[in-house]
């Protein structure tokens, strides 16, 4: 391999972590970015890419553990009420090494780590006492939806991925046959399973990372196009045109040009049976005769011939149909897709104006029937909160990585869920919740309600994500005997904790929280400190009494929140 590959990946490396993740140490930032080029086409957030580290202390040579259920990502409440049959779970472990090698010893070690975390008789409780917690929780988090969803006769995949500085033609056959073994160890778990080992070096990262996304896209349409101006079209384009349309160079659907659509692929419910038997029929009826369409947002549109180009493509009306019609034609040969020459109806709205998108976005999804919560981006609420961000040099994404596609800073880019968590636990006092609910906290219209309204005001909703992204940078430097994986854990008891201290009372009102704000009261590290080691002290204490819990199972217990404010002025004093 030429040296200049490991020279230009080290300068790309350098320069992406000055610019976006100046905070995150060395060896973190090279795991996140070989995440990122790993997991390219699931869209992942910067906040999902961290969550899926493992990497550390006891990690059993895993970096990265990810687990996908029909190409959505799985969190610990992720709910799988509406997976029907044969759903699609797809498994990626990564080994991420800075090393300009590939090691032997390396492979060796996911084999023993995969064969006893894919061992489901093991039991994961004598497995805490070999590997960290983070690597734990992810374990269980795939046995779980494994588990759950065994009577609907899952598909699974397991991806090993091993990317290094080094030279991918150069591996040795020693690594090449022990990432064979690996392989039969995951067959010997899960017999009739599909599995993919794949090594990464310096070119393929620099190749990877190079790839860029297109959200200027041409398509192809039927006969004359309607329209009432530069603003609008309606046309017909055929179902193989509209399925190139969607796909990039691999055929892998484009899942960032659905980050509008408020609404997740919902598998086998009724209404995509409906659309595939559509897709299956033989008769004469045309496929748009049967479907309402798809509707496209962009910010600028051309037309040459029977081809309009469009630039800021966002399609946030017929995820459902567009992911049905995918996954029909993508079974197919290229001949069968040439010969598709049935059409859909596709409506082409043309405008940069934000408010004028949320309101498209809302009108055209309330059609049918999904959460309340999945429109919530819409609201007013998180357009004041993201102008008022703004303002402060910070970026709050109302749309899924928005702001990381523009490559704003990681540490200044705030979710919606991050911004709710936050909340959650340091206004409503409330950090169990926060913790045990990171992707549903905000589902019921009741939660919602008391998390965003207006007796919040912005500056209180701007402090609390200045305090926890201050908090998660000072967990990954503090020195304080504890593994980092716990400590995050504790990190929304460790905000609510901080605040008490600073307010002199175990509770406190919203009230109290913007007076704290207003007063720009400047935290110490000393308090920092303090407040980190009372929580990990009081955390020990309870966990002890309690049967020996793992610290993530008591920093989701309700009674935990009690006894650590019930411990508060028995504390040592940090103020």
């Amino acid at each position: 391999m030429a040296p200049n590959d490991i020279i230009l990946l080290d300068k790309l490396l350098g320069q992406k972590k000055k610019d976006l993740a100046e905070t995150l140490a060395d060896d973190t930032y090279f795991e996140i970015f070989t995440f990122e080029q790993v997991l390219k086409n699931y869209e992942l957030s910067y906040e999902e890419l961290l969550e899926g580290k493992v990497g550390g202390a006891d990690d059993g040579g895993i970096d990265g553990f990810f687990v996908f259920i029909n190409g959505e990502l799985v969190d610990e409440d992720s709910d799988f009420s509406a997976i029907r049959k044969n759903p699609s779970i797809i498994v990626f472990l990564i080994q991420s090494k800075r090393s300009t090698t590939f090691s032997e010893k390396a492979v060796e070690s996911a084999i023993s780590t995969i064969g006893e975390i894919f061992d489901l008789t093991k039991d994961m409780v004598a497995l805490r006492s070999i590997y960290n917690e983070r690597l734990i929780e992810k374990a269980e988090i795939f046995r779980n939806c494994y588990m759950q969803l065994a009577s609907l006769h899952p598909n699974l995949q397991v991806n090993y991925i091993y990317a290094s500085k080094g030279d991918k033609g150069g591996i040795h056959p020693k690594i090449i046959h022990k990432a064979e073994n690996l392989k039969n160890t995951i067959l010997g778990k899960f017999p009739g399973s599909n599995t993919l080992e794949k090594f990464m070096g310096a070119r393929e990262l620099l190749e990877a990372a190079r790839k860029e996304k297109s959200f200027t896209l041409q398509l192809r349409f039927l006969e004359n196009y309607i329209s009432r101006g530069e603003n609008d079209y309606v046309i017909l384009t055929t179902l193989k045109d509209y399925y190139d349309f969607v796909v990039d160079e691999e055929k892998t659907l484009r899942r960032y040009i659905f980050e509008s659509n408020v609404r997740d692929y919902q598998g086998d419910v009724e209404v995509n049976k409906d659309i595939q038997k559509s897709l299956e029929s033989t008769d004469a009826l045309d496929f748009w005769w049967l479907n309402n369409g798809i509707t496209i947002l962009a910010s600028k549109a051309s037309i040459a011939g029977k081809t309009i180009t469009l630039d800021d493509v966002q399609v946030v009306n017929g995820l459902q149909t567009t992911t049905t019609i995918y996954n029909h034609l993508r079974q197919k040969n290229s001949e069968d897709i040439e010969k598709e020459s049935r059409a859909i109806l596709i409506r082409i709205i043309v405008t940069s104006n934000s408010e004028t998108r949320d309101r498209i976005i809302k009108a055209t999804n309330f059609q049918t029937s999904i959460p309340p919560a999945s429109l919530r981006a819409t609201d007013r609420i998180h357009r004041d909160i993201e102008d008022f961000f703004h303002s402060h040099g910070w970026y709050y994404e109302r749309r899924k990585n928005y702001y990381k596609n523009l490559e704003k800073p990681v540490d200044k880019i705030i979710s919606i869920p991050y911004l709710a968590q936050a909340i959650m636990a340091i206004v409503l006092c409330e950090p169990h919740n926060a913790r045990s609910k990171p992707s549903s906290l905000i589902k019921r219209e009741d939660d919602y309600k008391r998390v965003f309204n207006d007796d919040i005001s912005l500056d209180v909703y701007f402090y609390c994500a200045k305090l926890l992204k201050q908090i998660e940078d000072f967990i990954r430097s503090s020195a304080i005997e504890y593994t980092v994986h716990d400590k995050s854990n504790l990190k929304y008891h460790f905000a609510m904790y901080l605040i008490s201290k600073l307010i002199k009372k175990a509770t406190y009102k919203v009230s109290e929280v913007e007076t704290l704000e207003k007063s720009e009261s400047k935290i110490s590290t000393e308090m920092f400190q303090q407040a980190l080691a009372d929580v990990i002290r009081i955390a020990k204490e309870y966990a002890m009494a309690n049967g020996n819990q793992p610290i993530n199972t008591v920093a989701k217990s309700k009674a935990f929140v009690t006894y650590l404010m019930e411990n508060f002025s028995t504390t040592p004093d940090s103020v």
